[in-house]
């Protein structure tokens, strides 16, 4: 019996495809010479998207396909970890968002050309809402002589901060993202290796005028994070200064910094003006005087639902003054001031607030000196108080009983609150 051998040995006696497959893969197979997509059916164009070169270049992909099966691809081969919950579910967003990220990162001062920034931009710009830049790149130091570090020496107090180290401009990309809702910064370098310098690790006067302008211009902007940057009273103003009438920023984080009270006053004025509704000024050296400032808007305010004044130096001074604030505040829901060195006396005066205030629901007093009196102030308050849902008091030198008593309290209002919600539900769908 007479047997054929093919020569092509993927060839065998199943069914041959049908034509119209044979076309598809025609069309995968010459896609960027002849792309043909849009005449096609969505189940052709879904096997175009999982068949079609992963090298196509990045300019031609990014008009042909829209968000689906080809980036999902595209991000899967470049990065380990895709989590697309991340991005709206968008895995185009995804790609654009983290390749650019990616390009500010590596940017280089004077020799990274502004060109490879903007040329990016002109693909993704409507496909940006967060941008989290993990670190910013100074320029390269040419190594100098003996001679030179003894000039520089000399000369290093009578220098401005024209000479120091200037990192991406941002003044050229945030005009351009015009969907852009989120920026996540930090002046750092995640590996500097043998060439540490502090100023690796900081902002320059020229960066930080450059970042305001940038912010100002970028007016779809709603939460700006600036943390871990060495950010210090001077530079903090001139970012408000920006910030002060911008229309649609409701979140500012400048956590892990070194701002003071005049930075803090600075901050309060933002209150006064800006429509924040989430303020974070975590780990910072806000003292009394910067916390009073600070109270005398927040009495003022409307708007603001969260203050975050962790790790300051608040003391009695500062803490008192946020406390009474609220007494005239009917909106703030969260307040934290843990580790401020405040004592019972910021207690008692939280106390006559939680009495009168059924705003509040969460608050912050851990790593704090309260002691026996703070704890029978907040007990006591507490037996009245409806509205507190989270309540932190660890680390107080409050009695274990008092805490427990406190705490069960707390917990009475999460189920009361429980409870309500569905009612509240219920009514809603009623009417």
């Amino acid at each position: 019996m007479r047997r054929i051998i093919a020569e092509d040995l993927d060839w065998s006696l199943a069914t041959v495809s049908s034509l119209s497959n044979l076309c598809l893969q025609c069309i995968v197979s010459n896609f960027e010479e002849k792309p043909i997509y849009e005449e096609l059916t969505s189940s052709e164009k879904d096997f175009i998207q999982n068949r079609v070169s992963l090298s196509l270049p990045l300019h031609f992909a990014a008009n042909v396909f829209p968000d689906g099966v080809y980036w999902k691809r595209r991000c899967e081969q470049k990065w380990k970890v895709c989590d697309v919950s991340n991005y709206g579910e968008s895995w185009k967003r995804m790609f654009f968002e983290r390749q650019l990220e990616n390009i500010i990162e590596l940017f280089i001062p004077g020799i990274t050309e502004p060109k490879t920034v903007l040329d990016m931009v002109t693909l993704c710009k409507d496909h940006i809402k967060k941008l989290n830049i993990a670190q910013l790149l100074p320029p390269v130091k040419e190594p100098q002589t003996e001679d030179e570090e003894q000039a520089t020496e000399l000369t290093l107090e009578n220098e401005d901060d024209k000479s120091g180290m200037d990192h991406f401009d941002f003044r050229i990309l945030l005009d351009k993202l015009t969907n852009l809702e989120e920026l996540h910064l930090v002046y750092k370098v995640k590996s500097c290796g043998m060439n540490f310098e502090w100023s690796m690790f900081e902002m320059t006067n020229r960066d930080c005028e450059s970042l305001a302008k940038a912010l100002k211009s970028c007016k779809t902007l709603k939460l700006f994070r600036l943390h871990l940057s060495h950010l210090e009273d001077k530079k903090c103003r001139l970012l408000v200064k920006y910030l002060l009438d911008h229309p649609s920023l409701r979140t500012l984080d400048f956590s892990h910094n070194v701002i003071g009270d005049s930075g803090a006053r600075a901050i309060s004025k933002l209150l006064t003006k800006s429509k924040l509704e989430i303020l974070n000024l975590y780990d910072n050296n806000i003292g009394g005087p910067g916390a009073k400032a600070i109270a005398h808007a927040l009495s003022k305010n409307t708007i603001l639902v969260s203050l975050n004044l962790c790790l300051n130096r608040l003391s009695d001074e500062g803490g008192q003054a946020i406390c009474k604030a609220l007494l005239n505040n009917k909106t703030l829901l969260h307040l934290q001031l843990g580790a401020n060195g405040v004592t019972w006396l910021t207690a008692l005066s939280l106390s006559s607030v939680l009495a009168q205030n059924n705003t509040l629901k969460s608050i912050n007093l851990s790593c704090n000196t309260l002691g026996e009196v703070g704890g029978n102030a907040l007990e006591e308050a507490m037996s009245h108080n409806t509205s507190v849902t989270e309540c932190n008091i660890h680390l107080t030198d409050i009695e274990e009983r008092k805490v427990s008593v406190i705490n069960q309290m707390v917990w009475n209002n999460q189920f009361r609150k429980q409870e309500t919600s569905p009612r509240e539900k219920n009514t809603e769908n009623a009417n």
